[in-house]
């Protein structure tokens, strides 16, 4: 493949100039009717806002921030950016006022787009007063301009502006699950390479739906959703709230399905409520209902159209891909970074190999150092960290290559399996190393788990800290019977975990956490990831205590 593939803004002019008919995206609009735009409406809209961004004399190659939940209009933003000549700066919708004000005073934003957000009043004092605020016809109440003011006062930006391949499009901020975000920088080639590499690979065509719900801020929904759409045509729906998910799988009926571990876990419970493990498994092998039983479980899902399925963010337990792929639904693991615009590896349909991430994909060179750290190298890769030139250079070998900061291997097919993060890994009492990300795969396999985490340094034998599941939380205070049930399962599943791993690595014990480990309470970033930092720390003064306890399972 060769990094001559056309650009953003080419694409959006091909579907402008082509199929401006053709249906693209569909907004629900919170009162139960929906918005449609055609490709001809959203360039159309897109150009109206990029006339109006021009007019603000703004510095050339501006940043413009964008904080709003996944809607038509935020995609739409973008592309205006891009024909004004700017650059985009996502922002998470759920971070808190200081990360906020951080992001926009660190990327030097002139202007912030305000879209759909819970809590935008917690949120707003972050935002410096210097900038100009745009709302969206779904932001919460405010007194700013809003999108369809601008649209209907401006005449479309004529022409089709050129913007060059190495010219700097988008500044990512990581989540940051240690410290402060940085801001990746990324180019229109990088984005171009990682989006038309994707739909090659995938075989993906303009014939697919897909719905878009994970935080277009991330990387991974940005590479495969936004720009996927743009390079292969597809059409797309958004999900309008978490209370309506299901509503919004069935109108938009997906053929491409991508969602992050702990998503596909709440999904599994959600069946197993309603038809428990042993006896869908009973039913399953049962030749003349299995197909009847299969389908109706993703009918219900949603996914019952669904060709391809996807999940990435995190390592997904081998039980749940297994379940999965028993129902029928083979999902595809795979692996990337922000730095390299979530391009790196993927399964391939027929080629899975479960607790692996898959195969390079086109154009991605990959090794294994010395001491074990995957690095990658691709056309995708970043420009570097934005004004932080110390990280950059931290950040990449002297030959090129990115340094992703985890462990891995890579088998007789060019699969790579993540064993841990280098940073992670830590050493007991004993003077043996634990690879946390190997036990907590273990330990996700437990229904009743949402999610864990290992520690232990310095320490006999590590521990395991669990959440449980967000329906069985409340039941366990007040129902002694379920509570000594969940506990007799947790004991045996450290036996069975045991059985599977060398004796230091064994677990002294699990604490079931009655805290709720959340984005607000700055437990998880905003795609779901443990900090695993904030944790340990939280606990650390009780960590002995519990030691000292000598029990298998302890309610904190």
């Amino acid at each position: 493949m060769s990094t001559n593939a056309k650009l953003p803004l080419d694409m959006l002019y091909q579907w402008e100039n082509n199929h401006k008919d053709r249906l693209y995206m569909t907004q629900p609009m919170g009162d139960g009717t929906v918005d449609e735009f055609t490709w001809g409406r959203a360039v159309d809209e897109a150009r109206r806002m990029a006339a109006y961004l021009k007019s603000l004399d703004l510095p050339e190659k501006s940043r413009v921030g964008i904080i709003s939940k996944n809607c038509a209009h935020w995609i739409m933003t973008d592309w205006a950016i891009w024909l004004a000549g700017h650059i985009s700066v996502p922002l998470y919708p759920m971070l808190n006022a200081d990360t906020v004000n951080y992001v926009l005073n660190h990327a030097g934003c002139e202007v912030l787009f305000v879209g759909k957000l819970d809590d935008w009043p917690s949120m707003k004092p972050g935002v410096p007063e210097s900038v100009r605020c745009i709302s969206y016809p779904l932001s919460p109440p405010n007194n700013y301009e809003t999108w369809n003011t601008i649209v209907a006062g401006n005449e479309p930006l004529q022409g089709n502006p050129v913007r060059d391949a190495e010219e700097l499009a988008t500044i990512v901020y990581t989540s940051g699950s240690t410290g402060r975000p940085k801001g990746v920088m990324l180019s229109f080639d990088n984005m171009a390479f990682a989006a038309e590499g994707g739909i090659k690979t995938l075989n993906v065509g303009p014939d697919e739906r897909m719905l878009s719900y994970l935080p277009m801020a991330h990387v991974f929904e940005r590479t495969f959703v936004e720009l996927g759409s743009l390079y292969a045509g597809f059409q797309l729906f958004f999900a309008e709230s978490l209370d309506t998910f299901v509503q919004d799988l069935q109108r938009a009926r997906p053929t491409l399905f991508l969602s992050v571990p702990r998503l596909w876990v709440k999904f599994q419970h959600g069946v197993l409520q309603k038809v428990p493990k042993h006896k869908l498994d009973r039913l399953l092998k049962i030749p003349l209902v299995n197909k009847l039983i299969k389908k109706k479980v993703l009918k219900n899902l949603g996914l019952d159209q669904v060709k391809l399925a996807g999940s990435g963010s995190a390592p997904l337990s081998h039980d749940v891909l297994d379940w999965y792929r028993n129902l029928g639904l083979e999902l595809l693991e795979g692996y990337g970074m922000s730095e390299n615009f979530a391009y790196s590896h993927m399964n391939k349909p027929g080629r899975t190999r479960t607790g692996y991430v898959g195969e390079a994909l086109p154009g991605v060179e990959t090794r294994i150092s010395e001491q074990g750290e995957v690095q990658v190298k691709s056309p995708a890769t970043m420009m570097g960290y934005y004004k932080d030139d110390e990280k950059t250079v931290e950040a990449f070998t002297e030959d090129g290559f990115l340094r992703t900061g985890d462990k891995g291997e890579i088998d007789e097919m060019g699969r790579l399996k993540l064993t841990g993060r280098l940073k992670e890994i830590f050493k007991t009492s004993k003077g043996k190393y634990i690879a946390p990300a190997k036990l907590e795969n273990l330990l996700m396999a437990h229904e009743s788990i949402e999610v864990c985490c290992v520690s232990g340094a310095n320490q006999t034998q590590p521990f395991a800290m669990v959440m449980l599941n967000e329906e069985l939380r409340p039941l366990v205070q007040d129902d002694a019977a379920l509570k000594k049930e969940i506990e007799d399962s947790l004991k045996q599943l450290i036996q069975d975990i045991h059985k599977q791993v060398d004796p230091h690595e064994q677990l002294a014990f699990i604490i079931v956490m009655q805290d709720e480990w959340t984005i607000e309470n700055s437990f998880l970033t905003p795609t779901l990831k443990l900090k695993r930092n904030v944790v340990e720390d939280t606990y650390q003064q009780k960590v002995d205590a519990w030691y000292g306890q000598k029990k298998p399972v302890i309610w904190q």
